[in-house]
This record gives structure tokens, C-alpha cells and sequence, in this order.
């Protein structure tokens, strides 16, 4: 279901790991914020999230990072693709 996190190239960063906690916050998931891999899939396989779960985790973005996620974005499977995806698109659009 999660990808190892000793797995090169899965090891989070700062940011990642606070986006990771805020996920598992928001959803309530039985798992430690750090066993989600920077790749690991949220949609899907991997974290096995689904729509309403994505609709939660923009909300959250939202309050806490200030960065607006649309549910018609074209660009949702990508940005969803992992935690390192959505990482760095709110990096990108921080403050913007």
C-alpha cells in the first residue's frame, strides 16, 4: 500500500514531510506521516485516496499554504500523481 521509505529517491524533505503530517491530519489515515514515500501515489494504488479524499486535501492546501487547487484543473492527475508532485506545485504557486 505505501512505498519504503528508505527507497532512493523516497526520502522526504522538510516540506514534503509537512504536507505528508497535513494529509494524514486531514484524512484521519492509520499511518505515520513519514512511512509516505516523496513518490508513493496518492490517488489510486499507493495511498488508495479517491475524489472526495483529493477534495479534502485541497481544502487543507488551501487553509494552510494558501495555494487554491481547482477541481477542473487539467493538471490534477499530475499534481496528485504523489506527495512529491503536490509538493512541489504548491511550492510553485506559494504566495502567487
Amino acid at each position: 500500500m505505501i512505498s519504503e521509505s528508505n527507497v532512493p529517491g523516497e526520502t522526504q524533505s522538510e516540506s514534503e514531510a509537512e504536507l505528508a503530517a497535513l494529509i494524514v491530519q486531514t484524512l484521519n489515515l492509520d499511518i505515520p506521516a513519514g512511512e509516505i514515500g516523496a513518490e508513493t501515489p496518492l490517488y489510486g494504488e499507493g495511498l488508495g485516496l479517491d475524489s472526495i479524499d483529493m477534495l479534502e486535501i485541497a481544502l487543507a492546501v488551501s487553509e494552510r499554504f494558501g495555494v487554491k487547487l481547482r477541481a477542473d484543473d487539467k493538471n490534477n492527475l499530475e499534481i496528485f500523481s504523489s506527495l512529491r508532485a503536490l509538493n512541489l506545485y504548491i511550492q510553485a504557486h506559494r504566495g502567487a
